[in-house]
């Protein structure tokens, strides 16, 4: 699927995506205790002197709960509009705020941007093709495309240390980001699509062959897993599929095995 060429490549930000800003500040910060919820959650994988990423910051509330939560955080949001609310809001102690996306190699990238549904911006073709036709997808039009600095996980690392905990959230990028990471992590959350699920099982494959992972699901915005064990890849995948017939979206987890 190629974008619309009448689409604007950066500029004035338009009417419409202010009003996708107001939208995802609601739903994101409409019930303000889930930030809360999602900090003591959190709490069982950080902790004061650990470091994590929030790659796909969008309107920072994971950054938030990381924060609150005690980990110090690199959040990376490369939409213009979306890095800029950052800028003004998300505190500056202990929080570095990142202009890119991140992918297998340095350089640009562009990214198809839904003005009403920034949600959903992409730099992932495939996936928009993938999910268009999809329940929740068929009214989203990607109306902007906008070009950014691109930078890897392993550049990042680099520039700011390891982290304890990364939580991706990418629309379909997920494959391409865990290419350009050299090393396991403690722990990785990806989101996951019911309309896609071929994308993660692409980056649980990536995972599985930098380190021992095992894994667990979080539906929806839930603040607990789903399964009581935590299970190995070819497992996961296999109830990931029974679990996403009820069409929703949601988190998968992996757990770096130290045994």
């Amino acid at each position: 699927m190629s974008l619309d060429p009448a689409m604007a490549a950066g500029g004035r930000v338009p009417l419409a995506a202010w009003a996708g800003l107001a939208r995802s500040l609601y739903l994101y910060y409409g019930q303000p205790w889930t930030i809360g919820r999602l900090a003591r959650f959190y709490a069982g994988m950080v902790g004061p002197g650990d470091l994590a990423f929030d790659i796909g910051a969008h309107v920072g509330n994971r950054t938030r709960a990381l924060r609150r939560a005690g980990a110090a955080v690199v959040a990376v949001e490369p939409q213009t509009l979306f890095h800029g609310f950052l800028a003004r809001t998300l505190p500056r102690d202990g929080v570095t705020l990142v202009r890119a996306a991140i992918g297998a190699a340095a350089g640009t990238a562009t990214l198809a941007v839904s003005s009403r549904h920034p949600t959903v911006t992409t730099g992932a073709a495939d996936w928009r093709a993938a999910v268009s036709d999809a329940d929740g997808f068929r009214q989203v039009v990607w109306d902007r495309a906008e070009r950014v600095p691109q930078t890897t996980l392993d550049r990042l690392i680099a520039a700011h240390g390891v982290p304890r905990f990364v939580k991706i959230d990418v629309e379909g990028m997920e494959p391409e980001i865990l290419a350009g990471l050299s090393q396991p992590l403690a722990w990785v959350a990806m989101e996951y699509i019911p309309a896609s699920l071929s994308h993660t099982a692409a980056a649980v494959a990536r995972l599985d062959r930098l380190g021992a992972y095992r894994w667990n699901l979080i539906p929806g915005e839930a603040t607990h897993f789903a399964w009581d064990d935590w299970k190995t890849s070819a497992a996961a995948l296999d109830a990931l599929a029974v679990q996403a017939r009820d069409g929703r979206s949601g988190d998968l987890y992996a757990r770096l095995d130290a045994g």
